[in-house]
């Protein structure tokens, strides 16, 4: 345990592996996967079959159901009875879920009730690892000593540190999940645009670029998250994938061709609850400067 009895809780979507999470005890709450007659939890589908997602898209898109205040409360329990005094919980975007807020209500109840001392609730304006690095960060600076508030003032000076994009290979996901128009999806197919997305600072979805074709896909994403590093020491690098592992190798290759001291601190493909918006052929990329 940390010297300031500060518990990091994250929800599933944040994409930080098993063994990160292991490593600075961040704790997982994870979002349920629901098909018509079944459901699963994110971290379940994770651990069994990353790919069931994927096998079973043309039978059925499964919906995602947030965090409920009760699964929050449990959490909060299960560490306040571990010996934690306060929480820092770090959610996906606020604007695409309602995670954060019920992340906030249960907190401050817990807070209210005595389970905790205090208590802070972060919206990191991001989805996937751009959310997740920063658990990451904030687990670091309290194994090294930093204090509860040290670490809450880090995290909000931090939030515009971060840089995620997606190089998609079908916006077809992204329109039936609600998160752009169906006709933009129509567009983008019959053009054959390929898009990378990213999150602006309201912490919603936005085009940086819009590939012909997708030979030029991954070059393009691996040009616009590297090429601004000036100090590869001073950054983390995680590499995310969406049932495509080729594409990551890719752009693995590539990243240590164009920045050979690049620190990669974690590769793996997105959760469930990810996949599920952006379909098949997806290669992420993010960035934290510190």
């Amino acid at each position: 345990m940390n010297n300031a009895k500060t518990a990091v809780l994250i929800d599933s979507g944040c994409d930080v592996t098993a063994e990160i999470c292991k490593k600075y005890d961040i704790r997982v709450m994870p979002l349920t996967i629901m098909y018509r007659d079944k459901c699963f939890s994110d971290t379940e589908l994770e651990i069994e079959d990353p790919h069931y997602i994927y096998k079973h898209f043309k039978e059925e898109i499964p919906k995602t159901s947030a965090l409920n205040t009760q699964e929050v409360l449990d959490a909060v329990k299960k560490a306040a009875d571990d010996g934690y005094e306060n929480v820092i919980s770090v959610s996906i975007s606020g604007a695409m879920s309602s995670t954060f807020s019920t992340v906030t209500t249960a907190l401050n109840e817990a807070k209210e009730a005595g389970t905790l001392k205090k208590v802070f609730a972060f919206d990191s304006k991001n989805i996937s690892i751009g959310a997740g690095i920063f658990s990451i960060w904030a687990a670091k600076l309290l194994q090294d000593g930093k204090s509860f508030e040290e670490v809450v003032q880090s995290l909000k000076d931090k939030i515009w540190d971060v840089h995620l994009c997606y190089y998609m290979d079908t916006l077809t996901y992204l329109a039936k999940g609600g998160r752009i128009t169906p006709s933009v999806a129509i567009v983008g197919k019959l053009l054959n645009l390929k898009p990378i997305i990213s999150c602006n600072h309201n912490g919603v979805y936005y085009t940086v670029a819009k590939i012909r074709g997708s030979s030029r896909g991954v070059e393009k994403l691996v040009e616009e998250m590297i090429t601004p590093i000036r100090d590869a020491s001073r950054c983390w690098i995680c590499l995310m994938n969406g049932d495509g592992e080729a594409l990551a190798e890719t752009a693995k290759k590539m990243i240590f061709e164009k920045l050979p001291a690049a620190n990669i601190i974690m590769e793996k493909q997105i959760v469930p609850s990810m996949a599920i918006h952006t379909g098949p052929g997806l290669l992420g990329i993010m960035v934290f400067s510190f």
